[in-house]
């Protein structure tokens, strides 16, 4: 029997039996190891464990957990997990495992140390759970940011070494240092003579847009490559006559692309 004060002079008697049904009752996976034998064994597990990995209790009791490793889990969350028992330190980590059938899940596991004064032992309990839809929302995510900054920098081969950068929408300091980035990547690697930015489809052209632009154009020079600029609107016109800001005059512009090209080879 188990006596577990609740304060005052109320108390509670549980006993084993009800311990491990609120054990196997519990949505997570509850493992219990013992470090003193030989390669730190699972010593109990519940029916939400088995249920999560495949395994049947009787398949795990008596070995240590890294069966459920596999090719793609990661050894660094492994090693702090090695380092936190040696240490007798609580550790939470998320670890990619593997079921019994090869499935791999991703793993929310924390694991404390438990001192049983009656043995003078520690143990260590793991609580586990499957966070795999949550992981896959998050890598949906990052791909997501990934596409949307890519279209940030969409640039466009157009013939031979020429290609075309439009900016489309309100830029800020992000998406120009997506644009230094993406472009410069893409001239060194395509060998592109002649970049045109096309700007007709900025939406509230400002004094940072031109910053920007001028920025990309020594970019540019340095690579080697010549930067060309369309779709100058009257409004970006003004606001840089409005702010004493002069085009370099190495700065070939042109109303469109069409125009651009036309001027290149005629």
């Amino acid at each position: 029997m188990s006596n577990q004060s609740l304060g005052g002079n109320v108390s509670i008697n549980l006993s084993e039996h009800i311990l491990l049904k609120a054990l196997n009752y519990t949505g997570a996976g509850v493992l219990i190891t013992d470090p003193v034998l030989p390669d730190n064994p699972i010593v109990f597990a519940n029916k939400s464990f088995a249920a999560m990995t495949g395994y049947s209790m009787e398949e795990v009791m008596g070995r240590n957990c890294r069966f459920l490793q596999g090719s793609e889990t990661d050894q660094n969350e492994i090693d702090k997990l090695r380092v936190a028992i040696k240490d007798k330190e609580s550790v939470f980590i998320e670890v990619l495992n593997y079921k019994k059938d090869g499935t791999p899940f991703w793993n929310s596991l924390s694991v404390d140390p438990l001192y049983i004064e009656e043995e003078n032992k520690y143990y260590f309990v793991g609580v586990q759970r499957d966070v795999t839809a949550r992981k896959r929302a998050e890598e949906n995510y990052k791909k997501a940011l990934l596409e949307i900054e890519q279209l940030s920098c969409p640039i466009v081969p157009l013939i031979g070494d020429i290609a075309a950068l439009p900016l489309v929408g309100t830029m800020n300091e992000h998406r120009f240092e997506v644009v230094y980035e993406g472009a410069s990547q893409h001239v060194s690697d395509h060998h592109i003579e002649k970049l045109i930015i096309d700007v007709s489809g900025l939406t509230y052209p400002s004094s940072d847009d031109l910053e920007g632009i001028f920025r990309l154009e020594s970019l540019m020079n340095v690579m080697g490559t010549e930067l060309l600029v369309t779709g100058i609107t009257a409004e970006m016109a003004m606001l840089a006559n409005s702010l004493n800001i002069d085009f370099p005059s190495s700065l070939k512009t042109a109303p469109t692309i069409k125009r651009m090209l036309e001027d290149i080879y005629y």
